[in-house]
């Protein structure tokens, strides 16, 4: 299952972030149990095949492939499979959920039932022993849940499930020595009890203990552990035949539907959040004790002796020459107080760029508050990229309306080119790479692929709805009130003095960039390891936590960086802190190829494009979102020093 992966902060969500698994007892509304009475059909179906951690613990594909690819020759129902409806959301993160020929029957055991018998050949031989030397795992969902293995966590000494099984395995004895291919499954069935219904039987959980066993002569005895495991043949004159069976044990459990998620969710090292909270946090309080400190005495007391000596006559008194020279030596921002508000280079590129991260910002704060309060339950496949796409589709009128008034404010005159380029270029871009990586899922045949249809469906709902919404948002923009600058512009440019090392555009965005990635570091690890392993993530607690810690660094340093900037007479501040807060995205990118260096060995040209790819377009969205923090932040602060002076 692929994770809910991406995220300000609200006081009515901060009592509940004492309980990081807060979501596992919560459940969309609208998702009713499903009760079944003994004996009555419970369907299993089956969903893509997808990568997991391979004996050697590194991943070694990203691509998935459907369960009935002709290659893997499972077992089929009668008539043929069919596709099971899914969100928009699911689809985006490559289920693709079929009917299967398993029957189960509610509080029915079943033993040794055989499915159907497969030849392998040598091509699809190679082709699912190549795949389980991968680690692929198979996904299965009965009643919504997904069928896994119980693990047991060493650490913590916990025991969970983990969806998904191996599809086969490789000797341990030997490296080098024969693949087995698993064609028996042990299917465990928890179900509970309705208490005030007790013919109501709900399912609580599910795993599937698979094995390889090749039946000899027609014995389809599964109990016999002296049955040789399956090995497939990839000699070219010769074909494997394997005989798929399964048993069925339900056994009654006292965990109640309402929780029965718990046991999938499981923290791995929880310790290692709290630290890295605690780290982060540390940090944000030293950034803003730092920034209190130059906001209410260095400003304070440069703001007052200005506006002391606008007061009176300095001609008229001896050395105030000295003093006002003292004053501007100390206080160099009040120097380009004329220069401050003039208008940045490429103004319609800035105001485009700080308008979608308006509407980043306010999409991935209203995800995380929904997540945290449980409405984006992984019982409902999919529903994190659902929610997503109708957020930033809704609130392209949020994105429209900021970019409208910032490029009002730099005295923009190009409105109608800011108006269509707001929601055609940063969406664009996002599409356009995201049309190029998945032709190379096309090419590969692979189940994450997203349909062509379904790509028209994305390209109705952003032409459709978003960008009329983005272009009303940018009317109403246009027609508000001009944030006007306190102080006046000249009309000479005053001369930028030679700037200090730290102070240099480089340096500068190196610095500022580092300390919001390091707020961000520890969850961002758990995140990829989710999103490239398949496993669930709903930590959404801790990611509360550090998104809004990500803010406040953020804001704080950019900040700090602005007004250094000013103290050294540079008054181009409003790129360099756009460019300077982006920066933490670049530390993604590096931290994202030293974990395919570390944790990933993919050997194909397509699964390194792809991951390289997505990663990239996942920092460059999240340049977007902390460079028009750091702008707007800064932007802030600069109105608010030079509106607290008296200029003449």
């Amino acid at each position: 299952m692929r994770p809910n992966t991406f995220a300000p902060s609200w006081a009515l969500c901060s009592a509940l972030l004492a309980l990081p698994q807060l979501s596992a007892a919560f459940y969309l509304p609208g998702v009713a149990p499903t009760s079944y009475k003994d004996g009555d059909r419970v369907p299993l179906y089956v969903n893509s095949i997808k990568p997991i951690a391979a004996q050697d613990a590194l991943l070694h594909s990203v691509m998935s492939y459907d369960y009935y690819n002709e290659r893997f020759r499972f077992c089929q129902p009668e008539g043929g499979p069919s596709y099971v409806s899914e969100s928009l959301g699911s689809i985006l993160f490559g289920d693709r959920i079929m009917t299967s020929p398993f029957e189960l029957n509610m509080a029915r055991n079943e033993s040794c039932k055989k499915l159907c018998s497969s030849k392998y050949d040598m091509p699809s031989a190679h082709f699912v022993n190549k795949r389980i030397a991968q680690g692929y795992a198979l996904n299965w969902l009965v009643d919504g849940l997904p069928a896994g293995q119980k693990l047991l966590d060493d650490l913590t000494g916990t025991a969970f499930y983990s969806p998904g099984f191996a599809m086969g395995l490789i000797s341990t004895t030997d490296p080098d020595g024969p693949t087995f291919f698993n064609n028996h499954y042990d299917i465990v069935i928890e179900y509970h009890k309705v208490s005030n219904r007790q013919d109501q039987l709900r399912v609580v959980g599910v795993i599937v203990q698979p094995s390889s066993k090749a039946y000899k002569d027609g014995n389809l005895d599964c109990n016999d552990n002296q049955t040789p495991p399956v090995v497939l043949s990839e000699d070219a004159s010769s074909e494997t035949e394997v005989v798929f069976t399964y048993s069925v044990y339900w056994t009654e459990s006292s965990t109640v539907w309402a929780t029965r998620w718990d046991k999938y969710l499981h923290v791995f090292d929880p310790k290692i959040h709290w630290f890295s909270l605690v780290n982060s946090a540390v940090v944000v309080v030293f950034l803003t004790v730092t920034v209190t400190s130059v906001l209410f005495r260095a400003l304070k007391k440069d703001i007052a002796r200005y506006n002391r000596l606008d007061q009176i006559n300095l001609e008229d008194l001896s050395g105030t020459s000295a003093l006002e020279d003292g004053v501007q030596e100390d206080s160099g921002w009040k120097l380009v107080h004329g220069d401050v508000f003039r208008t940045p280079t490429h103004p319609l590129l800035l105001s485009v760029f700080l308008g979608n991260g308006a509407q980043l910002f306010v999409m991935t704060g209203f995800t995380i508050c929904f997540a945290l309060l449980g409405f984006l339950s992984p019982s409902n496949r999919g529903s994190l990229g659902t929610i997503m796409i109708f957020l930033y589709t809704l609130l392209s009128f949020v994105g429209g309306y900021a970019s409208a008034v910032v490029y009002k404010s730099m005295s923009g005159e190009k409105w109608k080119l800011n108006i269509g380029l707001t929601p055609l270029l940063v969406p664009g871009i996002v599409f356009s790479t995201f049309f190029f990586l998945n032709l190379f899922l096309w090419a590969n045949g692979a189940a994450g692929a997203v349909p062509f249809t379904t790509m028209l469906v994305i390209i109705a709902i952003w032409f459709i709805i978003s960008i009329p919404l983005s272009v009303a948002g940018s009317w109403l923009g246009f027609r508000a009130p001009a944030i006007d600058a306190p102080v006046r512009t000249n009309q000479i440019p005053r001369q930028i003095p030679p700037a200090t090392t730290y102070l240099k555009p480089i340096p500068s965005m190196l610095l500022v960039g580092i300390l919001p990635f390091g707020a961000i570091f520890v969850e961002l690890y758990f995140i990829m390891s989710s999103i490239w392993f398949s496993k669930i993530y709903y930590m959404f607690g801790f990611l509360f936590l550090c998104y809004g810690l990500m803010i406040i660094t953020c804001a704080a340093v950019t900040v700090l960086m602005v007004y250094f900037l000013l103290c050294a007479e540079n008054y181009h501040w409003q790129w360099r802190s756009f460019l300077a807060a982006g920066t933490s995205a670049g530390y993604i990118f590096i931290n994202a190829l030293m974990y395919l260096i570390s944790k990933l060995s993919l050997g194909g040209l397509s699964g390194t494009v792809l991951y390289i790819g997505y990663s990239a377009l996942l920092s460059f969205l999240f340049f977007i979102l902390t460079g028009s923090i750091g702008f707007f932040s800064s932007w802030w602060f600069v109105h608010k020093i030079y509106g607290s002076i008296k200029i003449d």
